[in-house]
């Protein structure tokens, strides 16, 4: 792994000089000092300019710009800039724009139009990368070089003929023989059975539902293609550059096609994009939550936020522009949960093309703005946190998640439509996240023996592996709970056989018969007061204690909710889909029985992180309701310098970090 360099947190966004004259350039850099900016993205979409025509590279503009930087003491994560194709290549070679599973083309115009598999993008792309890398390796200013850019986030699947024959090679290595890939697709069932290579295509628009396995398989290859010009452009830099690579990966905003766990190990530090969903009043508990899933793809380790905005984005239906004091609020929770860097798109607000309404650390209205003042603000605080960089963060509870179980848990003609794989994966973390407790979001073949809680939301596909796992991970004294719709099939999508939840069956102690989906807007009550609603399920008790029951239903009588003990810990199971009251008192009980606590005692609506680096160790509250509230600290509160001798008082929609005294 190559080194991060510099010290304390970074703080800055993506620079896009190219749009604008070059007697703005001076201006922007004597405000970034001003603000406290010290890393800058620059190059992402600048092929276009740095290669205007095949072969001839113009750096002049770049030469310059670097320079200035450097000497306004600015450091700089340089693109390789091949994240969209320019329009001269495209004309050349139509043959490598993406094509939808209808067949449509996807015309220049946006941005990423290639397909990933095509071979004629890759090349000309990795001449990209070679000639700015060898131009800039030793630049002073670049200290991280910054791949692409949002990978997939357009293009992640092509339906084209490249990429039908990258799909069969892909298989012939998956699979090696004809005879597994039939029996892995099942394709005794339709007449499907293949009989040569040439036979396979991508899951194109059919006339019924269309192979699950193969359609899983097509998610898999595409996410690989997508890693693979990852790993080509890296293994190009790191033959000609000394310093660490990364891409912004879109971890917690419902992009679903790129498996970023197996892309962890491509790079030398993680980073990721993050954006509100402007029509949730409670956006930031999912901030939150992608927060620690970037942590979690990251191992635990300090990650770096590339993306988020300073307020309204332009491509949501209705774009929400952030109150006074949420920019500083959002930046310091992704600081809390692990990032060592808050970077922002972007630093100008652009004055033309797709993008113009998306705000800026500068907005249109210039530096005389709340924003930027709030700007300069969070550099500020920024400065006063580094020496919080480098400090990992404090979690007791792991939450599951795979991106193939995501994958497999939507696919088409299963029970009910209204089974969401974020859905239990919210409604659990939100729970934790109103008691106070911190969770890691971690792939099931994570070591989980330094948790003591370990929740297995929607988990639909699973490995005999990573059961395996969590059981041992219970038999040691762990607690873990299990939702509905989890352990059902293997890596092939094969329903596992002997009676639902598969996998987990011995684990729970549980055997479910059949499933009984619930009618859209029906719900069924449980015998403890509470209801519940989408699922229920014929359940059978055989090794396990009924904690709660349907009182109505399709079902009543039948348990809902179950508890086995399982040598020095136990395993619970989640049979429907509780209510939000219920989820909290679920979650509370098993806080309880597993012995977690949060960092502190806060009201409801006060987000509390700790973040610890051996003996030393810094609190972070976050307060998100209206009025000021009152929580224990000890220690020096270092946004404001001030001293916490037992209490610490927050202002409503207000941020403290407490370095903590050691006693």
């Amino acid at each position: 792994m190559r080194r991060w360099q510099g010290n304390g947190i970074y703080f800055g966004g993506d620079y896009n000089p190219e749009q604008w004259p070059e007697e703005t350039w001076s201006e922007d850099i004597e405000l970034m000092r001003r603000a406290g900016v010290n890393l800058v993205s620059v190059g992402i979409f600048s092929w276009a300019l740095l290669e205007p025509a095949p072969g001839r590279f113009e750096f002049g503009w770049l030469d310059r710009v670097l320079d200035l930087l450097h000497d306004g003491g600015i450091q700089v994560d340089l693109a390789t800039a091949t994240a969209s194709p320019p329009p001269w290549l495209a004309r050349a070679h139509p043959e490598m724009l993406p094509r939808q599973a209808d067949g449509t083309i996807l015309w220049p115009g946006g941005r990423q139009a290639y397909c990933p598999s095509s071979p004629v993008f890759r090349e000309r792309s990795l001449e990209l990368v070679r000639a700015v890398a060898g131009r800039y390796a030793e630049h002073p200013a670049v200290v991280m070089w910054h791949v692409s850019n949002e990978l997939g986030c357009h293009n992640a699947h092509c339906f084209c003929d490249v990429s039908a024959d990258a799909f069969r090679r892909w298989l012939r290595e998956r699979y090696g023989d004809l005879d597994r890939l039939n029996d892995a697709w099942g394709t005794a069932f339709w007449s499907q059975h293949y009989g040569d290579w040439a036979e396979i295509n991508p899951p194109r628009t059919v006339t019924a539902f269309a192979n699950p396995t193969q359609q899983l398989d097509y998610l898999r290859f595409s996410s690989d293609e997508l890693r693979a010009q990852l790993r080509a452009e890296r293994e190009v830099l790191k033959t000609l550059v000394r310093q660490p690579v990364t891409t912004n990966f879109m971890i917690g905003m419902g992009v679903k096609h790129m498996d970023y766990q197996s892309w962890a190990d491509d790079v030398d530090l993680v980073s990721n994009d993050h954006y509100l969903t402007a029509a949730d009043p409670q956006a930031h508990l999912g901030l939150s939550l992608a927060a620690d899933h970037t942590r979690g793809v990251a191992g635990g380790d300090p990650w770096l936020l590339m993306e988020h905005s300073t307020s309204a984005v332009q491509w949501q239906p209705r774009n929400v522009a952030k109150l006074p004091g949420q920019l500083r609020r959002n930046s310091l929770a992704h600081v809390a949960r692990g990032a060592d860097g808050v970077l922002f798109f972007q630093w100008r607000a652009s004055r033309a093309g797709a993008e113009k309404f998306h705000s800026a650390l500068v907005p249109h209205a210039g530096p005389d703005t709340k924003v930027f003042r709030e700007v300069c603000q969070l550099g500020a605080d920024l400065k006063a946190l580094a020496e919080v960089r480098g400090s990992r963060v404090d979690a007791d509870v792991a939450i599951l998640f795979d991106w193939e179980a995501w994958w497999g848990v939507e696919l088409d003609s299963h029970p009910s439509a209204d089974i969401r794989y974020d859905d239990r994966l919210n409604a659990l973390y939100r729970a934790l996240w109103r008691a106070g407790v911190t969770a890691d979001i971690v792939h099931p073949s994570a070591d989980l023996s330094g948790y003591r809680l370990v929740l297995v939301p929607t988990l639909y596909l699973v490995r005999d592996a990573d059961a395996d796992a969590l059981r041992r991970f219970v038999e040691a004294g762990g607690t873990a709970a299990v939702t509905y719709f989890s352990g059902i099939v293997d890596p092939d999508d094969h329903i596992r056989l002997g009676g639902y939840p598969g996998a987990f069956r011995n684990l729970l102690g549980v055997r479910t018969e059949e499933f009984f989906p619930l009618r859209e807007g029906e719900r069924v009550r449980l015998d403890d007061g509470s209801t519940a609603d989408v699922w229920t399920e014929w359940l059978h008790a055989d090794d396990a204690e009924v904690l709660t029951s349907y009182t109505d239903g399709p079902l009543p009588g039948v348990p809902a909710l179950t508890r086995r003990p399982v040598g020095a810990g136990a395993a619970w199971y989640v049979g429907t889909r509780l209510d939000e009251q219920a989820t909290d008192r679920l979650v509370a009980r098993l806080l309880d029985e597993a012995g977690v606590r949060p960092a502190a005692q806060a009201p409801t609506g006060v987000e509390v992180v700790r973040r610890r680096d051996g003996e030393r160790s810094w609190l972070f509250v976050i307060n998100h309701t209206d009025e000021e509230v009152r929580l224990p600290a000890h220690g020096d509160e270092l946004l404001t310098g001030t001293r916490c001798a037992g209490e610490l008082t927050l202002p409503a929609g207000e941020v403290a970090v407490v370095r903590e005294d050691r006693t």
